[in-house]
C-alpha cells in the first residue's frame, strides 16, 4: 500500500476498499494540472488553459500554501501510481463574510469510483481541523450535474444561484453551495468528562 510522504492522510472509501488520501501540493505536481487540462475536463470552467497558464496556476498553488492563503492537495489512490487529481480550499470574501472556497478535479479515467467524494470530504475535514473560518463554499455551474451532485452527496447545503466569473471576465451562472465547518469541528472534538 502506498503511504503519503507528506501531507494529510485521508480516509478509506467503501467503494472497492480503495484507499484514497491527500498530499500537500509539491513542485513535482505540474503533471497533475496538465492531465486535467483537457476539453472534456474543462468544459464547465472555460476550456483548456495555455501551457503558460498551467505553469502559473502551479506556481500559485505552491505560493498560496506558503502564505497560508490556500491549501491545495494532490489526490492519491492505492489503485494507481500517479496522483489522480487535485482538491483544495482558499480564502475568499463572499457576501461580506470571510469564508473558504473549494474546488476539485479528478482525472476522467478515475471518475465514478467515489474518489472525488472521499477527497472532498477529507479536504473539508482539513479545513475544519486547521482553518479559522466557519464556512466553505463551492460554486459549480448550474448545468454541471456531476459537481452539483457531489456537493449534495458531501453534505453541502444549496443556498441558491449566483452570478459568477470564471475564468475572470467570463460570466457564468452557478449554484451556491455552503458547508458548515462548525458542525464538522464539533463532531471531531473528543468528549469532555
Amino acid at each position: 500500500m502506498m503511504t503519503p510522504h507528506s501531507g494529510y492522510r485521508a480516509g478509506m472509501t467503501s467503494d472497492s476498499e480503495r484507499n484514497v488520501w491527500l498530499e500537500r501540493w509539491q513542485v513535482e505536481d505540474l503533471p497533475v494540472l496538465e492531465r486535467s487540462n483537457t476539453p472534456e475536463m474543462t468544459v464547465f470552467v472555460g476550456g483548456p488553459e495555455s501551457d503558460q497558464q498551467i505553469v502559473t496556476r502551479h506556481a500559485k498553488f505552491l505560493h498560496l500554501w506558503e502564505t497560508g492563503d490556500a491549501r491545495m492537495f494532490r489526490i492519491r489512490s492505492s489503485s494507481v501510481a500517479e496522483p489522480v487529481g487535485s482538491v483544495g480550499y482558499w480564502k475568499k470574501r463572499w457576501r461580506d463574510r470571510d469564508v473558504y472556497e473549494t474546488g476539485w478535479s479528478v482525472h476522467s479515467a478515475h471518475q465514478g469510483h467515489g474518489i472525488a467524494s472521499t477527497a472532498l470530504s477529507e479536504c473539508l475535514q482539513h479545513a475544519a481541523d486547521h482553518g479559522e473560518r466557519d464556512q466553505v463554499f463551492a460554486f459549480p455551474r448550474t448545468d454541471n450535474a456531476a459537481s452539483n451532485a457531489l456537493c449534495a452527496r458531501t453534505g453541502f447545503t444549496l443556498v441558491g444561484e449566483a452570478d459568477f466569473e470564471y475564468p475572470k471576465g467570463h460570466p457564468i451562472r452557478v449554484n451556491e453551495w455552503m458547508f458548515d465547518l462548525t458542525a464538522r469541528r464539533a463532531n471531531s472534538l473528543p468528549a469532555q468528562p
